[in-house]
């Protein structure tokens, strides 16, 4: 990387410090009757205000700061999408503590990983995610105190256990913010990869607060904006939407716990409540798209749904622009950057030469990369490959809220990590000339068959247009011939079935002969991550033996 180079003196307060303290008491401050709408474990809503808030804020801040917490130590969080977990992203760096996000989907062993990895002395559960918490209590020794976010007293067996509520009505509002380094840590993440141990991300107060500027301007949030975070909390941060919200001015929508199975109720909010931004998987806007359906909803101008995990199909997100005028703009990140890499937003000036259709092509690509965060693809020796959306090559990402490290990581163990300051993220993808970034793969999952590469997201997505298919994974096997041959699975729509000849003619629109699967089998469920993205790993174990048993 090169050297920093100082030029002549400026008269600006460059020491002013871009903190989430500052961020939360000056939204505060220019917003305080901004709606903060919230659901609790009960499915009950509720209604409050920025600046109503904003005292159980200080009284949370406070009786962490009692219970001993010192500015470094790091406070475990394992919440839904609640009201309390929103105190808590402001109340932990409040007093210069490290927000720690617990992902309830990782299995015991990785819980118990990253709350050892970050020396977490205080954690705080929900009520309704105590029983995970007692199952491994026991060997967390270095947790001092168990923090219970609940109404009430419950039965539960975790050692030296307080509960929130008396804790801020014991409490006092701070004092004084501390006025802490914009390079301190403000929050730790931990990848949720299917290989090894996950990976620790410790963001800077600087990164996320430069971060909220990048979503803002990539989704043009406002104060007329009413944000509903569908993301977990517990994972990379909801996408950032919360910081940018409140950055913005905008009111918050916060759905509490939620799954497939009572989507009914978040698009209740969605469409009550005038939700104009919120972020999802595929995963979740498409099941959510029958539903508005079922609702007899004809309307959704305004509606920006921000997808990610993995991409969205073209025809679902055709599907919610002819339904209900609503946008669904695909976008890519990944825990190292906080996450947002690139928005897909098509500009004025390619409206200009573009046709309606090649427009809505382009909602397959990733977008593009924002302003303050540089990328490039290279091939294999290291060279930045041609802007002609077909050359591929791996993606690597520097900027101010893309990761420089892996917490605890040796540098031998990051050493195929990073490469001259920048991420290697492992993803193959192409730019065009629009500069628009197209993953065509992981690095780990493109298929390499007869020396040529077939890419599983996009047979992936070419599969889910067909008429029966609502999901579709496809992974490469081991081939005595062809080193790898793809193998899909298939989870169909109710009652339809399919044959191998309608996989193929469907595919033949995109794919050459020589690139079609062997094999496919139609499932009930495909195996997934702890975040939803489909499990590869998991697939190619159970599937290893397919081709070669064949011979």
């Amino acid at each position: 990387m090169s050297p920093v180079v100082h030029g002549y003196p400026s008269t600006m307060q460059d020491d002013y410090q871009l903190t989430m303290g500052r961020l939360i008491r000056q939204s505060v401050r220019s917003f305080p009757d901004t709606e903060i709408v919230h659901r609790n474990s009960n499915g009950e809503w509720g209604r409050t205000t920025y600046r109503e808030n904003f005292e159980r804020i200080e009284r949370g801040a406070a009786a962490l700061a009692k219970l001993g917490v010192r500015v470094g130590d790091r406070v475990g969080v394992m919440d839904w999408n609640s009201l309390r977990h929103y105190e808590l992203y402001w109340a932990v760096p409040a007093i210069g503590a490290v927000f720690t996000q617990l992902n309830l989907r990782l299995g015991d062993e990785d819980l118990l990983y990253v709350m050892e990895d970050t020396k977490a002395s205080v954690v705080v559960v929900d009520e309704t995610l105590v029983p995970m918490m007692e199952a491994i209590a026991k060997r967390a020794e270095h947790v001092k105190h168990w923090v219970i976010l609940s109404d009430g007293k419950i039965d539960h067996n975790l050692p030296n256990a307080v509960y929130y509520e008396d804790l801020i009505a014991e409490a006092e509002p701070l004092d004084e913010w501390p006025n802490m380094s914009e390079d301190s840590a403000f929050a730790a993440g931990y990848t949720t990869g299917t290989t090894g141990r996950p990976k620790g991300v410790f963001y800077s107060h600087r990164s996320q607060f430069l971060h909220a500027y990048a979503f803002i301007n990539g989704l043009n949030v406002t104060p007329f904006d009413v944000v509903m975070p569908i993301t977990p909390m517990f994972h990379v941060l909801t996408w950032g939407t919360i910081q940018a919200a409140v950055l913005a001015g905008a009111k918050l929508v916060l759905p509490g716990q939620f799954s497939a199975d009572t989507l009914g109720d978040i698009t209740g909010a969605l469409t009550d409540e005038g939700v104009t931004v919120t972020n999802g998987v595929p995963a979740i806007f498409s099941p959510m798209l029958q539903v508005l359906k079922s609702k007899g909803i004809e309307d959704l101008t305004g509606l920006r749904l921000l997808c990610g995990g993995t991409e969205p199909p073209l025809s679902m997100i055709t599907e919610y622009k002819d339904a209900f005028n609503a946008e669904v703009v695909h976008a890519y990140g990944a825990s190292e950057t906080s996450p947002l890499v690139s928005v897909n937003r098509i500009t004025p000036a390619m409206r200009e030469h573009l046709t309606e259709e090649e427009i809505r092509a382009y909602g397959s690509k990733q977008g593009r990369i924002p302003v303050n965060v540089e990328m490039k693809i290279v091939d294999g020796v290291g060279n930045e490959v041609p802007a002609d959306g077909k050359t591929e090559g791996e993606m690597l990402i520097k900027g101010p809220w893309i990761t420089a490290s892996y917490h605890g990581m040796s540098d031998e163990e990051m050493a195929d990590k990073f490469v001259d300051g920048y991420w290697r993220s492992g993803d193959v993808a192409t730019i065009d000339e629009n500069a628009f970034i197209k993953i065509t793969d992981r690095l780990k999952d493109v298929i390499k068959s007869g020396g040529e590469w077939i890419s599983s997201i996009d047979m992936e997505n070419a599969m889910v247009g067909h008429p029966k298919v609502n999901q579709a994974a496809v992974v490469g096997l081991e081939h005595p011939k062809w080193d790898e041959r793809p193998f899909m699975l298939l989870v169909l729509l109710e009652g339809e079935e399919i044959t191998k000849e309608e996989v193929d003619e469907h595919l033949l629109k995109q794919f050459a002969k020589w690139q079609l699967p062997e094999q496919f089998m139609v499932v009930d469920e495909i195996p997934a991550t702890s975040v939803g993205k489909i499990d590869k790993k998991v697939i190619r174990s159970q599937y290893e033996d397919l081709y070669t048993d064949q011979g």
